[in-house]
């Protein structure tokens, strides 16, 4: 039975109105949800190690009699990393380095070595950047086993300088992702838990007898652990809360049509919330893309996933040109973007808000993904008009530099005591007037 993908036309008297119900995802949290993560934390944050062994079976089906049981050592780690076959070990190392390398870059380019400047009568002001102590990383377990979200979130935290990396996973039935593993093993992950869930975040944030308190937690989630990271937030740092997996592309119509649906087909499989968009001028060419989602929808292993997906936040939306597709792709500030045209750089000039964009018709949002370098935890839900892909930037803090000469003390204390008294606050104008001579 053939898909019944939304269509819609940019002319259309009610476009935005209906752009904006595709757009439409409640993200608020489940009201039971929440209740059951902060009962989770609270009870985390009370008992520590036992509470996370009782949820860890009751959820896991995991029953062992102490949390370090749950701890899997540096040499496993190797071990699982060495049995790997050598095409797939090659794969993993390529991405690592190429995920490294941009990340060095990464820190090379965002002011990661601070700056100082001495003014002319002496004082030094400045930034001092420093990285954060000890990060968590959350990777999901399950259903959803990725090693390379491993990789993008280990890797920059170790180009930062991070001292500890503690990694969470759990593993429903005792049962251990190799290739997690061995990803951990590559990105230089210094501790692993086998748990997973509210409790997980619960003893990053707080610490157990066993799980030491981490500075930041970073990593997708379920609903529980999104919830988890809210409510823990302010005692530790977090990357974002991600929502459903997102493509945009934007095509002139000269792409090969079973590349634009595979592409499409891409996101849609991640599970049934994710979205899928194409922005064409060309009313034949979105015929001809839809022609081959149905074509290639039966041959893939996820198509009930895809087709929920599609069909419940996927649109073909034709434009009027080029140039609404790029004010359009503003609007929805998507987490993946491909510009699949001719001299996609003009395009590209056109966009301010997207998590990545894809330049030209090889850069498939998969190898985004895997291993093209930049990091692939990308905000969703729009929240590209005001945040970044994770970087080496989230695994460091920056602490302001201020060394006021005696002179600059002149100045300056003037200029503080007279705002002071105009704020009232007479403690501040006296500490800045007892410098003066």
């Amino acid at each position: 039975m053939a898909i019944q993908i939304r269509k819609l036309d940019s002319s259309d008297p009610g476009f935005t109105a209906q752009l904006n119900a595709v757009l439409a995802f409640e993200s608020g949290e489940d009201e039971a949800i929440d209740h059951t993560a902060a009962r989770i934390l609270a009870d985390v944050k009370l008992r520590g190690d036992t509470a996370v062994l009782e949820y860890t079976a009751q959820f896991d089906r995991v029953n062992v009699t102490s949390v370090a049981a749950l701890e899997i050592k540096r040499e496993e780690l190797q071990a699982t990393l060495r049995q790997l076959s050598p095409a797939r070990h090659a794969a993993l190392q390529t991405a690592a380095d190429r995920v490294r390398a941009y990340h060095e870059r990464q820190k090379q380019e965002c002011g990661s070595s601070g700056f100082t400047y001495t003014e002319a009568d002496g004082t030094v002001l400045g930034q001092k950047v420093t990285p954060v102590d000890r990060v968590g990383i959350y990777v999901p377990g399950g259903k959803a086993a990725y090693p390379s979200s491993v990789l993008m979130n280990a890797i920059p935290a170790k180009v930062a300088g991070v001292q500890e990396i503690i990694m969470v996973v759990p593993t429903p039935g005792g049962v251990k992702n190799e290739l997690v593993l061995a990803a951990a093993a590559i990105a230089g992950v210094d501790r692993v838990f086998t748990i997973g869930g509210a409790q997980a975040i619960g003893a990053l944030a707080y610490g157990t007898a066993t799980v030491p308190a981490v500075d930041k937690i970073v990593g997708p989630g379920n609903a529980y652990v999104a919830a988890a990271k809210r409510r823990v937030f302010g005692i530790v740092g977090i990357d974002m809360i991600a929502g459903p997996s997102e493509i945009l592309i934007i095509c002139d119509g000269t792409t090969n049509p079973d590349w634009i649906a595979m592409d499409l087909f891409s996101q849609a499989e991640h599970d049934e919330l994710a979205q899928s968009i194409l922005l064409c001028p060309d009313a034949d060419y979105i015929a001809q893309v839809e022609a081959s989602i149905n074509r290639q929808l039966d041959a893939m292993p996820r198509k009930e996933v895809i087709r929920t997906s599609l069909v419940d936040r996927g649109a073909l939306i034709k434009v009027r040109d080029l140039e609404q597709a790029c004010e359009i792709a503003n609007q929805i500030a998507a987490e993946h973007l491909e510009i699949s045209t001719e001299n996609p750089q003009q395009w590209a000039d056109r966009v301010r808000h997207a998590g990545a964009v894809f330049l030209g018709r090889f850069s498939s949002e998969s190898l985004g993904d895997y291993c093209a370098g930049p990091n692939h935890v990308l905000p969703t839900s729009r929240t590209a008009r005001f945040s970044s892909p994770l970087g080496v930037y989230d695994f460091q803090k920056r602490s302001s530099i201020i060394h006021v000469s005696q002179a600059g003390a002149q100045t300056l204390g003037k200029v503080a005591a007279e705002l002071a008294h105009g704020e009232g606050l007479q403690a501040h104008a006296r500490s800045a007037e007892y410098r003066l001579k």
